[in-house]
């Protein structure tokens, strides 16, 4: 049986896949890079309860269908923010009911670290209802956008991968989930923006 070598850190998540299809133990190196990052996205979608089962459902589901992972990706973090995505989506009306819920208490219920807490509660308490609110009121493909952008960290291209859409796509209805939440937010246009209106 083979035994996992300490180097695995220096292994594309693709070669991880790879080893993972002779021996399954591989994959709990996929497991350990990633697993906090998607974590954090899916409790910034549904609050952290909803989060730890979106992490196990998002692997389970990564495990059964690593040998269809195309291993000519050398990073699977678009494909885990795909399944993750697709899972929160199962989960829309929990998100929806968690984005009136944080609308009107005003309370955000993931910790962050104490320093940080400090400094931005102080000046984001009273615009986290509004920006409640306007993610509440996006359509799903633009929050779905926005957030991967904003909570997952991906590029154009690994959102684009990762909900399997055109790039151009993923460009246009950021711009929109933006503008849209700008507006929402009270917040001045670009002016690139305005001359869109």
């Amino acid at each position: 049986m083979p035994v996992k070598p300490p180097a695995a850190s220096g292994l594309a998540d693709a070669d991880v896949i790879r080893l993972s299809l002779d021996d399954p133990e591989w994959f709990a190196e996929l497991f350990d890079r990633h697993h906090r990052r998607i974590h954090h996205y899916a409790a910034r979608r549904l609050g952290v309860q909803a989060a730890d089962d979106i992490v196990a459902e998002t692997f389970l589901a990564a495990f059964r269908r690593r040998a269809a992972y195309d291993l000519a990706q050398p990073l699977a973090r678009p494909w885990l923010y795909g399944i993750a995505t697709t899972l929160v989506a199962r989960h829309r009306r929990a998100e929806e009911r968690y984005y009136r819920a944080l609308r009107r208490t005003g309370a955000d219920p993931l910790p962050e670290p104490l320093a940080d807490a400090v400094a931005t509660r102080v000046v984001a308490e009273s615009r986290q209802r509004q920006l409640a609110d306007a993610l509440a009121g996006l359509s799903r493909g633009d929050r779905d956008v926005l957030l991967l952008v904003a909570w997952g960290d991906l590029t154009y291209e690994e959102v684009a991968q990762a909900l399997e859409v055109p790039v151009g796509t993923v460009r246009s209805r950021l711009h929109r989930a933006r503008r849209k939440v700008r507006r929402a937010l009270g917040d001045p246009m670009t002016a690139e923006e305005a001359t869109d209106e």
